[in-house]
């Protein structure tokens, strides 16, 4: 890796760290944190009490490739995909008898993909 990549890799795992001072996930509440790619979005659920994950979906996952297809959207939107994921992720979240959450931007600005994500997983049912 250059230098400006590590640069770059070493300031959002900084920001990352302050964010996790303040943000906690519990069983009732768990932690949604996000990791976002050049091409694709993950997100996932954490309970930070038992240190597990307890449910993941990604924008390469075949349910939210098929949601983006039932939706009639054209390939190629990483936002859009984003917040298909971000939908998929709540619903599968709300099977499991979970509907509130904190948030963890995982040291990204709000904006953009992870902010579609977040959207996408308030419309499927989930607060925070």
């Amino acid at each position: 890796m250059n230098s400006k990549a590590a640069d770059r890799v070493a300031r959002r795992r900084r920001r990352h760290a302050h964010v996790r001072k303040k943000v906690w996930g519990t069983a009732g509440r768990p932690r949604l944190v996000i990791f976002r790619s050049l091409r694709h979005v993950e997100g996932q659920l954490v309970d930070d009490e038992r240190m597990e994950t307890l449910l993941g979906v990604s924008t390469r996952a075949p349910a939210v490739q098929q949601v983006i297809l039932d939706a009639g959207e054209e390939a190629g939107g990483k936002i859009r995909e984003s917040y298909s994921a971000g939908k998929v992720l709540a619903e599968r979240a709300r099977e499991a008898g979970l509907e509130q959450i904190v948030f963890d931007r995982g040291g990204y600005r709000y904006h953009g993909r992870v902010r579609a994500f977040a959207e996408g997983a308030r419309a499927g049912g989930l607060r925070f």
